[in-house]
């Protein structure tokens, strides 16, 4: 279990030009990053996939709840959280959001976005995959009794509630995005991420740009990036050596 987590974490938030340097390192802001991708994913949709392929193609476009500390795993921190309280009991889970987070289309963000995304997750609707339904069957309703406050409350205890809240797999999509199709995710990109999609051609890449208005200040430091769809190891191969991509992104298996 544990070595999946870290499987899923090491896939999504934690993409270094998205989430910024570490810390013992001096920051440049600037540049692009063109990295090499071993697989295409067949959609854009996370609640629907369980391929790497689709989280390195569509998490820097999109934030989550929670996300893993890498530094201290499995430990969880905030991402669209600023705080949570978890009730002794384990039966009720309660965030605070960031203020001032807007979708890549200039919608602000509310609790009405989280608590749509995870409908979603937990109870799809017809035509719609959810991978992650059984992972959440366990909540019985969600409250969201202001802008920035959604309350979780559990029908049976899951002690694994908050590293399932940190999961990559678990994008924010826009509660009126989801009113006016709800299987718009597949084809279409408006997260609150540190990038925002710029193209994606199918067989050669998908490009993302700084999100000029993201939440967290001064990140992402990169200007942009561009994930190059590497399918053979032996082009994977002359594109690093011949500095045509600086790294490669890869799945761990469990």
């Amino acid at each position: 279990m544990r070595s999946t987590w870290m499987a899923l974490a090491l896939l999504a938030p934690a993409l270094a030009f998205a989430a910024g340097l570490a810390e013992a390192q001096t920051p440049k802001r600037g540049g692009t990053l063109n990295f090499a991708i071993s697989a295409e994913t067949p959609h854009y949709d996370c609640h629907a996939s369980d391929t790497y392929a689709t989280l390195h193609f569509s998490s820097p476009f999109y934030s989550t709840l929670l996300r893993f500390n890498l530094d201290k795993f499995p430990e969880v921190e905030g991402d669209l959280a600023k705080s949570w309280t978890v009730a002794p009991d384990l039966m009720t889970y309660t965030f605070k959001l960031h203020e001032g987070v807007k979708f890549h289309d200039g919608t602000p963000l509310t609790s009405a976005d989280v608590k749509a995304t995870y409908d979603r997750l937990r109870n799809p609707p017809q035509g719609v995959v959810s991978n992650r339904k059984a992972t959440f069957s366990d909540i019985d309703t969600i409250e969201t009794p202001d802008p920035l406050t959604v309350v979780f409350k559990m029908k049976a205890v899951n002690a694994a509630m908050l590293e399932h809240f940190a999961s990559p797999w678990n994008c924010i999509y826009a509660a009126k995005d989801l009113a006016a199709d709800p299987a718009s995710p597949r084809t279409k990109i408006n997260g609150t991420g540190p990038f925002v999609f710029v193209e994606h051609v199918k067989g050669s890449h998908v490009a993302g740009k700084r999100n000029e208005s993201y939440f967290k200040p001064g990140l992402p430091y990169l200007d942009g990036y561009k994930g190059i769809f590497t399918l053979q190891a032996a082009a994977m191969l002359n594109a690093l050596q011949g500095g045509q991509v600086l790294a490669e992104f890869r799945g761990i298996s469990p």
